[in-house]
């Protein structure tokens, strides 16, 4: 679509970063600190509140989206983790 507005994750994959997951505590941590051990960065985005659920909707809207109905009212404990690569990381072998 044209004139469509950016979105934070195009944004974010422009600069190199891969989404992983979505976690919350204590894996949320445990996440982070793997994935900067094998030489990653790490950035943590919040998750977005008030989107509509695409593919609760019906068969018919079923992998347009991804469902959110476990998150509802619970969204500021969830964290979405992207990683890229460390311009820094020395591996150790």
């Amino acid at each position: 679509m044209s004139g469509k507005c950016e979105s934070r994750m195009d944004i974010l994959e422009k600069e190199g970063w891969v989404k992983q997951f979505v976690a919350s505590e204590p894996r949320l941590s445990e996440a982070v600190e793997l994935y900067k051990e094998a030489g990653f960065e790490v950035h943590l985005e919040p998750f977005p509140k008030g989107r509509a659920c695409d593919s609760c909707a019906g068969p018919e809207k079923m992998g347009e989206g991804e469902c959110r109905v476990c998150f509802e009212g619970v969204e500021d404990l969830y964290k979405i983790i992207y990683t890229r690569p460390s311009k820094d990381f020395k591996s150790s072998s």
